[in-house]
């Protein structure tokens, strides 16, 4: 066989494989992705013959298969806004969204970050 790797397609598929293997690469060392898990490198040469049989085309694709990116956990909260529409925000803390709190600026917040509307004072501990 006087095939090589690194001339098929005029050098293009060597080139390809270059690239896979730079995507595989930055991948690996990309910290949202996991350290351990498997990444593949695939060379797939689709060749069609002719009726004589005499030659073929060939198709050749270079693909890489990568470490997916881990997960980013958060929390929404739903409820209905004064006009009845759903409303969704992301839940500041990991407690229950009526749990009040106080931001940064020392103001007090409810569990969506918001301002608690019509709750002014604050007796006890209790919003009246």
């Amino acid at each position: 066989m006087n095939i090589n790797i690194n001339t098929l397609a005029g050098g293009a598929v060597a080139e390809q494989i270059k690239n896979e293997l730079q995507r595989i690469a930055d991948n690996v060392l990309d910290p949202n992705t996991s350290a351990v898990a498997n990444r593949t490198l695939t060379i797939k040469l689709t060749i069609k013959p002719d009726k004589d049989r005499q030659s073929a085309a060939v198709d050749t694709q270079v693909t890489a298969s990568l470490a997916s990116r881990e997960g980013v956990p958060s929390r929404f909260v739903f409820d209905y806004d004064n006009q009845g529409n759903g409303v969704v925000a992301e839940l500041l803390t990991q407690q229950d969204r009526n749990q009040m709190m106080m931001n940064n600026a020392g103001a007090v917040v409810d569990g969506t970050g918001a301002a608690p509307e019509g709750l002014k004072n604050v007796v006890n501990g209790v919003f009246r």
